[in-house]
């Protein structure tokens, strides 16, 4: 009797009971699909050891497919589920957490283990082929089609006088702006993105300067007679022939740039790789722009300054970033460009009313001392290195070529 009473005595249990170890690992697994920051204490913790990791049925890169089911089941091979996890903040450092190397082994592993049909597993997944796809010869002719409207508006320009040489201009502006909204819509620079009404606002005053603005400076500056002066002819063809070279060399690193989306097993790797060949196939439209553009100077018998060069690449940059996607860092560095060579003009001018001297004297120093091409020289300049930087910044990164080239 006096054992069964020691045995039937209150008192503290001695084992887990109805809470034990399995009850605590079920409840946490329930946290990494409840909270969507709880995966990453749980990917913290299984680094700390391997038996705290494998010791239950906490699985941390399931509650991560969980929490990407869609991109799961919709991607078509690892690369799209790696694009998609970068663009949500997933990183190399992060996958290790998982005790994977990389992003890109993290995706290989959540695309092997989605469920999928039968009729599914037995087609293989063809990757993005390393070399780069021919260009349909339609396209590559569609980018030329602004820099030969330009050209005959040029020679209809020089063979013609008085109304007919103002109705062949105003003809050529019309027929060039088709030429380039045919180009922009159906060649390599299309985008599937909007543009924002000031994006095509500043684009207008920014070509209509390079047209018209050396020009006016220097009426302004030398308080020459006024009228519109003749338009930069030289710089309009030149930048109109640049469109063809701009699509090819946006159509050339989409396609390398997704090519090595398909060899890199890394964003560090891939990264690496993606800045030095975005700075080459700038510096390729750099060169061809300035061949153009000197071609065009001797051509027309006048000369062409460095600021239709800088306001070429920053047009580059613009339709670059805007056929990724990235619309409102453009329409800020355009507006930036066009307000301040509309600023330039606006003190050149102010300049001439009594007392408002001090107004134009920067910009009359400037203009004597480097000539009236500095204005669209510094102002494009300096938004085309702003957008070079953030092309650098966001064009590196996998999730931006996901979509495989165009």
């Amino acid at each position: 009797m006096s054992t069964e009473r020691q045995i039937d005595a209150p008192r503290a249990p001695g084992s887990p009971g109805g809470w034990d170890a399995r009850s605590q690992e079920l409840l946490a697994d329930a946290a990494l699909v409840r909270e969507p920051a709880a995966w990453r204490g749980a990917a913290s913790g299984a680094g700390a050891g391997p038996k705290a990791a494998r010791r239950g049925g906490a699985d941390p890169v399931k509650a991560l497919m969980h929490r990407h089911r869609e991109l799961c089941e919709r991607a078509v091979d690892p690369l799209e589920i790696a694009a998609g996890l970068e663009a949500h903040g997933v990183t190399d450092r992060t996958a290790a957490r998982f005790r994977h190397r990389d992003v890109f082994a993290l995706a290989e592993e959540m695309y092997a283990r989605v469920p999928r049909d039968e009729e599914e597993r037995a087609v293989p997944v063809a990757l993005p082929a390393p070399s780069a796809p021919e260009v349909p010869a339609a396209r590559a002719l569609i980018a030329l089609l602004p820099g030969a409207a330009c050209g005959l508006a040029v020679a209809g320009l020089e063979l013609s006088e008085g109304r007919a040489r103002l109705a062949v201009g105003i003809g050529g502006a019309l027929a060039v702006a088709v030429a380039l909204l045919v180009t922009l819509r159906h060649g390599p620079l299309r985008s599937a993105h909007r543009a924002l009404p000031a994006t095509r606002a500043w684009t207008c005053l920014l070509v209509a300067y390079a047209l018209f603005g050396d020009g006016l400076l220097r009426a302004a500056v030398s308080a020459g007679p006024g009228g519109l002066p003749a338009p930069s002819t030289a710089a309009a063809l030149g930048l109109a022939l640049a469109v063809a070279p701009a699509a090819w060399c946006v159509r050339l690193f989409a396609v390398r740039a997704q090519a090595r989306l398909s060899l890199s097993r890394g964003l560090t790797e891939f990264t690496a790789s993606v800045r030095p060949l975005l700075l080459g196939v700038l510096a390729l439209y750099l060169c061809a722009l300035a061949a153009l553009l000197v071609g065009a100077a001797a051509l027309s018998g006048t000369a062409v300054g460095a600021g239709a060069g800088a306001l070429g690449a920053l047009l580059l940059l613009s339709r670059l970033l805007r056929t990724y996607g990235f619309t409102r860092a453009p329409a800020l560095m355009l507006g930036f460009a066009g307000a301040v060579e509309a600023a330039s003009l606006a003190c050149g001018f102010a300049g001439r009313l009594p007392g408002c001297a001090w107004l134009a004297a920067p910009v009359e120093g400037a203009v004597r001392a480097w000539g009236p091409g500095v204005v669209p020289l510094v102002a494009c300049g300096a938004a085309a290195g702003v957008l070079l930087l953030h092309s650098l910044r966001v064009l590196s990164r996998a999730s931006a070529h996901a979509g495989g080239a165009s």
